[in-house]
């Protein structure tokens, strides 16, 4: 009998020209699947680069060593094979590896599947003292939880299901041919699956104009619904996809959207892999679960976490002093962005506000210049630090659904705040040093007045251009910097923020909240 290739979604490419750059072999790597990241690997030979590139299922890994293996890339024969697991690991981590996606390890297994099923379809699930539901684990290798005592006399539970993706798929689909027996039993007629998924992922389900949704319907030959955002609250903000069709189809249908919410799960953590020094020993899924906002520790989206205490850096306040602070922020959108942020007849913006606690208000036209219509828009945030990590992710997260990207899934915004005048010279630092530390931590671009010019005003303007957690980072040290600066009194507010230049700010009663004063 022959042997079985590894259960891996990862490949292994060596002879590769020193030359060759991501970019390069991207066509052809895609052709086999979707690359969901690139390691740059250490090569004995130091003429060749070897990288390793993961795919999103095994199936496409062992597809493109099939293919690959040979095929010659800028006059060299490449060498293509299954990645061993003690190989995986040797690939350095710094940054400045050419080659495209940010490395990290996979955390396939942190992505459990969730699932929604009627409550009467519970027990025949579970099985008589659990037969069923212990048959359908050791057949698969995934473990289900069925989240049977939660949410007590509602007409539908929640079932977790955890594991690789094609145990989980392999698991999902068993629960389909129980449920479409039981229903078949009791005459209920034809089963659905609803699929759950946090809402900071379903943007990318259904993609630009409805594209990758409609692709996957064509695909696997089912009718898929996503729930409205109007049904999500701050304490639930899973949405649910509900898909129709024959089980296979519908199990075809679930590997792939699956498929898709992991990869984006994994691009939001790799969008945070340079971002974890800048909360020392905090979990990264940890930073993304602001009150709901974020990703719970398990993996999970539904964890309540608090605000990430390490973002106080020392600052001589309590912690819940410097929550309570408020806040002004402002940040530049494009013009043309203005209409996704607030959404049909402003419900967009309403649910930013209502999910951040946050004051949110973009700046009007100039209708007495009609001709100068700006480039960029500016969005005025009012708020605690808590209130502005999440309403600012919203932003970003909405710019990056609508695909407002800069080259690899990064949002890149241009974001202000104000420090007193007299503070600029500390954070810019003998010799320009303390700002060149910043932006080398953060990882943002942080633009101040040159040293030693004359303020103009009691407040001058700090510029933070880069993705959302390099922005959130460098806001942070610099308003602990000033913070640790001015000594103030307990419950002490720092006065607001001067007025746009550009003219007063929208005034809509919905984008008020109790907090502004």
């Amino acid at each position: 009998m022959s042997q079985h290739p590894p259960q891996t979604s990862k490949i292994i490419i060596s002879n590769l020209g020193p030359q060759i750059k991501f970019e390069d072999i991207e066509l052809l790597l895609g052709q086999h699947g979707s690359v969901i990241h690139c390691d740059k690997l250490t090569s004995k030979d130091p003429a060749t680069q070897v990288v390793q590139i993961t795919y999103e299922t095994t199936e496409q890994a062992q597809q493109a060593v099939v293919q690959l293996n040979g095929v010659e890339v800028e006059g060299k024969a490449i060498k293509v094979e299954l990645a061993v697991e003690k190989r995986s690991r040797r690939g350095p981590r710094g940054p400045g590896v050419p080659f495209g996606v940010v490395p990290g390890p996979s955390r396939q297994t942190d992505f459990p599947l969730r699932i929604l099923v009627q409550s009467d379809m519970v027990g025949a699930i579970i099985g008589r003292q659990g037969s069923t539901i212990r048959q359908i684990t050791q057949m698969t290798r995934a473990r289900v939880d069925v989240h049977r005592k939660d949410n007590v006399g509602s007409l539908e539970k929640a079932i977790t299901i955890f594991g690789n993706p094609e145990n989980c798929t392999n698991a999902c689909k068993k629960i389909l041919e129980v449920m479409q027996q039981e229903s078949n039993n009791t005459n209920k007629g034809e089963i659905s699956l609803k699929i759950l998924a946090h809402n900071n992922l379903i943007g990318r389900i259904i993609g630009k104009g409805g594209n990758t949704i409609k692709r996957i319907m064509q695909e696997t030959e089912t009718k898929i619904t996503v729930s409205s955002i109007n049904d999500i609250s701050s304490f639930n903000l899973e949405r649910i996809i509900t898909v129709k069709g024959s089980i296979d189809n519908m199990s075809k249908a679930e590997a792939q959207i699956s498929a898709k919410l992991r990869q984006s799960y994994e691009n939001d953590l790799q969008a945070m892999a340079p971002q974890t020094m800048m909360f020392p020993g905090l979990h990264p899924m940890a930073m993304m679960a602001t009150a709901g906002i974020g990703y719970g520790s398990r993996g999970l989206y539904a964890g309540q976490a608090p605000y990430p205490a390490g973002v106080f850096p020392s600052t001589g306040l309590s912690h819940s002093q410097a929550a309570d602070v408020q806040e002004s922020t402002y940040l530049y959108i494009p013009n043309n962005a203005v209409g996704a942020i607030i959404g049909t007849k402003g419900s967009h913006i309403r649910n930013i506000i209502r999910f951040s606690g946050a004051s949110v208000k973009i700046a009007p036209l100039d209708e007495s210049k009609p001709q100068e219509t700006p480039s960029e828009r500016r969005v005025t945030v009012v708020g605690t630090p808590e209130a502005q990590w999440k309403a600012q992710y919203l932003i970003f997260e909405k710019m990056r659904e609508e695909g407002f990207v800069a080259g690899s899934d990064d949002v890149r915004l241009t974001v202000e705040i104000l420090v007193p005048s007299s503070q600029v010279g500390r954070i810019i630092g003998k010799g320009g040093q303390n700002v060149r530390e910043l932006q080398r931590v953060t990882g943002s671009v942080i633009k101040l007045p040159e040293q030693g010019a004359t303020p103009q005003e009691d407040e001058t303007t700090v510029h933070i251009i880069g993705p959302f957690f390099s922005v959130q980072s460098a806001q942070r040290r610099i308003r602990a910097m000033v913070l640790q600066a001015i000594p103030a009194p307990a419950g002490a507010r720092p006065r607001p923020a001067r007025p746009a230049k550009e003219g007063s700010t929208q005034s809509q009663p919905e984008a008020q909240t109790p907090e502004q004063q």
